[in-house]
This record gives structure tokens, C-alpha cells and sequence, in this order.
């Protein structure tokens, strides 16, 4: 798929970006979002810049709201988008729990664990009656009612995150976990708790990516729509009405096809997409093919990002390779665990590592 080297390059591609003071904005001088900075650090780590990752997180940290969000957007380290949106509330927990798995830093872990907290503290402030996460707050600090499918599906995956960190740690958090059991039922069983936006690819296959639905219906759901999105040798549409395919996109679904046990369909999506590889191991966003044209014409973090997560998780390479593609490798929503003394820390062995 990759070699070693070209991984490192890749890597070195998103540390080109970072600024000095630790952000990752989707390019230099370009927007930062705290999601996908977050799976810019991810990547870091992996490629062994564990000093760039932890500077990633502690400039979220220290730019964490009393409340527990974040800005949507900023740019040059400031808010140009002040929105509080659920998912980059939570998306931390995600970051620190894959940290924690690849290196066994606890001085990290217990330090980002304040940030970890409120973040989490706020994403079950903002549950609705029957599970499902507001997307934002409003101007009077309340949910806004309207539920992101992707966004909750993400919100699933950064609870149990966040239940394990609290394991690690010691202190247990019961809200987070009956949170967590509500919201993984709301996305099994209730579609019509999430706004329609069934055209954007990620609101197919998230629900499996974030590991509220797995076995068969998992494979259910990824066959349902494959011809939707999927793109034969160019990968996966953004939308399914747009002759647009993106590189973020098809890793995060070759993600989900592992975690549902078909990891040679998702080999075939990260090869798929390596068209859009640049020289010095970036990656260009996205192509619109009827025109061969590269579109927009940025190289993003946290498309290179995403393609050195696949890798790792396709490859088994390190202690974090499990976290995305084996749904049981975290603690079941409702189930309190310490990776201490359970044995479903996700590693090359299965086991619990030394």
C-alpha cells in the first residue's frame, strides 16, 4: 500500500504545517478547526512527532471555553467562527485515548484530562430526549435541537474514549456512560432523531466507523449504498450527486470496512485514492473527475491525516491500530473498565500491553 518511507514523508508533510505555538490548521495561514486538528495530531503521534502531537493538544487546552467547547473555526489563533459545535467538544477524548494507546504517556493523559472532562461534560449537556447530540449551542446556551448523524457517530466513539480515559485515571464517569448507551441505541434505532443528509457519504458510514453498528449490520448498511459513493479505482464521492471524490472521505470508509471485517475492500479504497498523493507525501483534498482537475486545489492535514490512519490501522503497525477498526476494543456504552485490568485494550496481540 505505502512504504515506511512514504508514511514518514507524509507525516512530515502535516509537521510542515504546524505553527510554532502547536496549531495544525488545515494548511499554513489557512482555517483550524479543532476535529480535524485533532486527527492532525493523531497522525503526528504515529509517525513518532510525539512532541508536535502534545503541543497540538495543549494549544486546545489552553483554548478551551469554561463551558467546555471550542470555536468552531480560527485562523492565526483566533476565533473567526465562534459557533460551539458537539463533535469538536468531543473529539478530544478520541485524541488523548489513541495518545495514551501508542505511547503509555500518563503524565499526558492525566494533564489533557481536565480539557477531556469539561468537553464531555458539555456533550451531555447538549443529549436530546431520546439519545441524539444537539449539533451547537445556541446564543442562550442551550442544544439546538437539529442532530448531525456524523457528528453523533463521532460523539459515540469520543464517549467510550472518554470512558476509558476515565478508567485509566480514576475516576469514573456514570453520566458519560448512560450518555453513551442512549446515544448508540438513538443511532441504531432512531434515523428519524438526525437531520437528512444522507447525500454526504459520511452519514453512510460513520455510524460503522464510530462502532455503533457492527456485524451484520454493518455489512447491511456498507452494501446498501456502495454504489452510491464508491467510484471504481478513484474512491469514494463526498456527496452522492456529485461526480467529486475525496481522500478523507474514502480512508475514513476503508476505516469502517476494516472495523467491519473487510479489510482487503479497504486496502482497495486507500490504494484507490492514492491519485491524489503529491511528491513531498501530501495530499490534495479532492478530484472532480469528469474534469481531471484537483478540487480545491489545497493540500489538507487532515486529508494526509487521515491516510496514516488507515495505513496504521490496515497495517497493525502500533498499539493504536485497533482503536478505529475493532469496535469492541473499547468499553461497551453503560460498562465501566480500567485498562489496568480488563483485557480489551486494543494491541497487535489482543491483550492488555506491558
Amino acid at each position: 500500500m505505502l512504504s515506511g518511507e512514504q508514511v514518514r514523508a507524509t507525516v512530515a508533510a502535516i509537521a510542515a504545517e504546524q505553527e510554532a505555538d502547536g496549531a495544525l490548521p488545515w494548511f499554513r495561514g489557512g482555517r483550524l478547526d479543532p476535529w480535524d486538528m485533532v486527527e492532525a495530531a493523531m497522525a503526528l503521534d504515529l509517525g513518532g512527532e510525539h512532541a508536535r502531537a502534545r503541543a497540538a493538544y495543549r494549544w486546545l487546552a489552553r483554548r478551551q471555553r469554561p463551558d467546555g467547547s471550542w470555536a468552531s473555526e480560527y485562523r492565526d489563533g483566533a476565533e473567526t467562527s465562534p459557533a460551539a459545535e458537539s463533535n469538536h467538544a468531543g473529539y478530544l477524548a478520541v485524541g488523548v485515548w489513541h495518545s495514551w494507546l501508542l505511547t503509555r504517556d500518563h503524565e499526558l493523559a492525566a494533564a489533557a484530562w481536565p480539557a477531556v472532562r469539561r468537553g464531555l461534560d458539555l456533550v451531555t449537556r447538549m443529549q436530546l430526549p431520546g439519545g441524539a447530540v444537539g449539533w451547537a449551542l445556541r446564543p442562550d446556551g442551550t442544544a439546538d435541537d437539529t442532530a448531525l448523524l456524523t457528528g453523533n457517530a463521532s460523539l459515540f466513539q469520543a464517549l467510550r474514549c472518554g470512558i476509558a480515559l476515565a478508567g485509566l485515571l480514576g475516576e469514573p464517569q456514570p453520566d458519560w456512560e448512560l450518555a453513551a448507551a442512549d446515544l448508540g441505541a438513538a443511532l441504531r434505532t432512531r434515523p428519524d432523531a438526525f437531520a437528512d443528509r444522507s447525500r454526504y457519504s459520511m452519514d453512510w458510514y460513520y455510524p460503522v466507523l464510530g462502532g455503533a453498528v457492527t456485524g451484520e449490520d454493518a455489512d447491511a448498511r456498507l452494501a446498501a449504498d456502495w454504489d452510491r459513493f464508491v467510484v471504481p479505482g478513484l474512491g469514494a464521492r463526498c456527496v452522492a450527486d456529485r461526480p467529486w471524490v475525496t481522500g478523507a472521505e474514502t480512508c475514513e470508509l476503508a476505516l469502517a470496512l476494516a472495523a467491519a471485517g473487510r479489510p482487503d475492500a479497504a486496502l482497495e479504497q486507500v490504494a484507490a485514492m492514492q491519485h491524489l498523493r503529491a511528491d513531498d507525501g501530501s495530499y490534495w483534498t479532492g478530484y472532480v473527475y469528469p474534469d481531471d482537475a484537483r478540487w480545491p486545489v489545497e493540500r489538507t492535514t487532515w486529508t494526509a491525516a487521515a491516510v496514516v490512519l488507515a495505513t496504521d490501522a490496515l497495517s497493525g503497525a502500533t498499539a493504536a491500530s485497533g482503536l478505529f477498526t475493532d469496535p469492541g476494543a473499547l468499553p461497551a456504552a453503560g460498562t465501566a473498565g480500567s485498562p489496568e485490568t480488563t483485557d480489551w485494550l486494543p494491541g497487535r496481540a489482543g491483550r492488555v500491553l506491558p
